[in-house]
């Protein structure tokens, strides 16, 4: 990968394993039957290190990256992270990536309701999209169990219905691999096979989805004024964000509270209504409040972003509605009853055309230069 890529104009870029099925909560892994891989050692300093750092072209309007000084990214770093990425070396079985669940023609999900795992075991969430991750703030996972990527980026080789092996396992493959060491000593200066670790490996793939930025879609260069939207994205625009001054034409529809900026998503941690609950202990799927164990947090999921949001389906933390219209169908009826269920989730009146209009102007989100660009996809 040369540094001239990610310069191109339209790289728009900036997440493995948030990975494999973005929101399963399991108990600790069951070690696999030890394999016959054996550590391998071998000095690597006649390999030169020179990491060239990456420089990101990062929409204007975005926020600053979230800082992650102990692991700065290099072009070098990028690119083993996108190999791992990509690698089924990964898994117990050497069947499944990071990929097989977050695939960039389907905006980094896997469009399944809950995704399999290696042994064919459904978890309980469906797959987060992966993009603009280097901006946000807050915790990982649709129940925010981690703060950083380096942190999810470890947990789904080991998770016993993810890729249900171990780093041990991991890093052995790893090391005999032909050309996996070089890349390692390329990235991060490692002097001996043997120096080759989880928490290396986990930085770079970090790095990989640090890099994925889609900030291209007609929304935004309609944003910077390089087009126009036409009448039904305009009129969605509007009921969207609340702006139009006629409300009975274009009622409020409150999604730009919680859908907004330049990421579409402020990546809280909200009660949307999908789940009906008598009191804060009743809620199927605890969501944030299992992490937390505090009772106000139960029911709560994170915000996710709706930048491609049309090639994500299917919908919600447990991905219940298939289509888009049952998504606005949800929100206008005003969701299920619950304690803590947010004050900006109620009835909405929106006529046939008024849900057209809402649904032209959910896909003006759709960035065809991220989904199409050769520097997120597979490089084997």
């Amino acid at each position: 990968m040369q540094p001239s890529i990610f310069n191109h104009t339209t790289l728009l870029i900036t997440f493995c394993c948030l990975l494999v099925t973005y929101g399963c909560k399991h108990d600790p892994p069951i070690d696999p039957a030890p394999s016959t891989c054996q550590p391998t050692t071998g000095d690597l300093t006649g390999i030169a290190y020179n990491p060239t750092p990456a420089t990101l072209a990062i929409p204007a309007n975005f926020p600053a990256m979230v800082p992650a000084p102990n692991n700065p990214l290099t072009i070098e770093g990028i690119e083993l992270g996108r190999r791992l990425f990509y690698d089924p070396i990964l898994s117990a079985d050497s069947t499944m990536s990071c990929f097989s669940c977050h695939m960039q023609s389907s905006n980094f999900t896997d469009n399944e309701a809950v995704s399999e795992g290696v042994d064919g075991i459904a978890g309980t969430r469906s797959s987060m999209a992966l993009m603009n991750l280097a901006f946000n703030h807050n915790p990982l996972f649709w129940d925010g169990r981690v703060n950083t990527l380096e942190e999810q980026a470890e947990l789904p080789v080991e998770d016993e219905i993810e890729l249900h092996t171990t780093w041990g396992e991991v890093i052995c493959k790893l090391s005999v691999h032909d050309d996996y060491p070089t890349y390692f000593r390329e990235a991060f200066g490692i002097e001996d096979k043997a120096e080759i670790t989880k928490e290396l490996a986990a930085k770079a793939i970090a790095q990989f989805e640090r890099s994925i930025i889609s900030g291209n879609s007609k929304y935004d260069k309609f944003i910077r004024g390089d087009l126009f939207l036409n009448d039904d994205e305009l009129a969605g625009h509007d009921m969207f964000f609340d702006l139009a001054p006629n409300k009975i034409r274009f009622p409020d529809t409150e999604c730009g509270h919680c859908h907004g900026g330049p990421l579409l998503t402020t990546n809280e941690f909200l009660n949307n209504g999908t789940q009906e609950a008598a009191t804060l202990a009743d809620f199927a799927d605890l969501g944030l409040g299992g992490v937390t164990n505090i009772p106000s947090d139960n029911g709560k999921f994170r915000v996710p972003t709706l930048r491609n949001i049309e090639h994500s389906a299917p919908y919600m933390h447990d991905g219940r509605f298939e289509t888009l219209e049952e998504v606005i169908d949800h929100y206008s009826s005003g969701g299920k009853s619950s304690p803590n269920k947010d004050v900006l989730v109620y009835p909405v009146t929106l006529d046939s055309i008024q849900r057209s209009e809402l649904l032209a102007f959910l896909k003006t989100f759709t960035d065809t230069t991220f989904m199409n660009s050769q520097v997120y996809s597979n490089p084997f």
